[in-house]
């Protein structure tokens, strides 16, 4: 079976004061959702004109890999319980690749 991968753009607005914090945390959660089967990549960016904006740049073989990555242990744990409480919003963007 052919899979279409799927591409994730999520912004994150740091709340003041926990920019530390959640670049700690997310690194953690990097190395971990990098190590799921379904996972192509997992870019960290940051703003140029504001530190507090984090731009995450996502890659699955698929929406099967995505909802797995969303259900592990390590991202309700890691994302949804400590980073998401310090973020002032949270952007989530699920995207197919059509040219390139």
């Amino acid at each position: 079976m052919n899979q279409i991968p799927v591409h994730v753009f999520a912004t994150w607005e740091v709340k003041e004061g926990h920019l530390d914090t959640v670049l700690c945390l997310l690194s953690q959660a990097a190395v971990k959702s990098r190590e799921e089967e379904g996972n192509l990549f997992y870019d960290i960016h940051q703003s140029n004109t504001d530190a507090n904006t984090i731009v995450l740049f996502e890659g699955y073989t698929s929406n099967e890999a995505v909802a797995e990555h969303r259900s592990s242990a390590h991202f309700q744990e890691i994302v949804v319980g400590k980073i998401v409480p310090l973020l002032e919003s949270r952007e989530v963007i699920l995207t197919t690749p059509i040219l390139g």
